[in-house]
């Protein structure tokens, strides 16, 4: 019985946690930035964050709230933004751009609205965001492993800077995802083998070498399971 109580307690905790908060997770892909901190209404929650690297999802208070990237160790502020979070919504902030003023396209920050239910049939979801600076638009395509895209349609086409997919949803499978620079068959990033399994949700992000410019990479984000 006691145990019983217990168990409805903690649910109602986290419930009524979850009606007040959202979840935000940050990853850095500026090419050109250094490590940073990250404020949320000038507290620190993360601290040295490095390029190519991502935070776990983190409980945020919903409403209006007060974003900053700090150079890490430093009160110089590279990028702020006033985000409104929802309660039991889940995000991720991308660093993205070029730091260095001369360079385009600039320092930004894109905040995308995750949607981690799963995929039907117990199959595999993701979507895919161009967060590579220095990259052209590009064409995206999906196929077995070593698969020719010799004579293949893109499952994405002309994709810019930018952008991001909607949620796709696959069997699960063994796959090879393969990035082109648009209109060509000029493969700039390829993932190799992805291995995949049930109930399985990501977000794939393209991003630049160190400093901006080839090669180019894939960071493979784990949304859910």
């Amino acid at each position: 019985m006691f145990r019983n109580l217990v168990l409805v307690s903690l649910a109602m905790a986290t419930l009524s946690f979850a009606q007040t908060t959202g979840r935000v997770r940050v990853l850095h892909a500026s090419p050109d930035a250094p490590a940073v901190d990250i404020l949320v209404n000038g507290a620190i929650v993360i601290e040295a964050l490095p390029f190519r690297e991502y935070t776990e999802y983190l409980p945020v208070p919903a409403g209006a709230q007060e974003i900053r990237v700090n150079v890490t160790g430093t009160t110089t502020t590279v990028l702020r933004a006033n985000p409104m979070i929802a309660a039991g919504v889940d995000y991720t902030a991308i660093a993205t751009g070029f730091a260095t003023p001369a360079r385009t396209p600039a320092l930004d920050l894109l905040l995308l609205r995750d949607d981690n239910t799963l995929a039907p049939n117990n199959g595999v979801k993701f979507r895919i965001v161009h967060g590579a600076a220095s990259a052209p638009a590009v064409d995206i395509y999906l196929t077995t492993p070593f698969e020719t895209i010799r004579d293949k349609q893109p499952g994405l086409s002309a994709v810019p800077f930018g952008a991001v997919s909607p949620y796709l949803s696959v069997p699960v499978s063994l796959y090879q995802a393969r990035v082109a620079v648009a209109g060509t068959k000029t493969v700039a990033i390829d993932s190799h083998r992805l291995v995949t399994w049930n109930n399985m949700v990501r977000t794939i992000v393209a991003v630049d070498n160190r400093g901006g410019g080839a090669p180019f990479d894939l960071l493979i984000l784990p949304d859910r399971n």
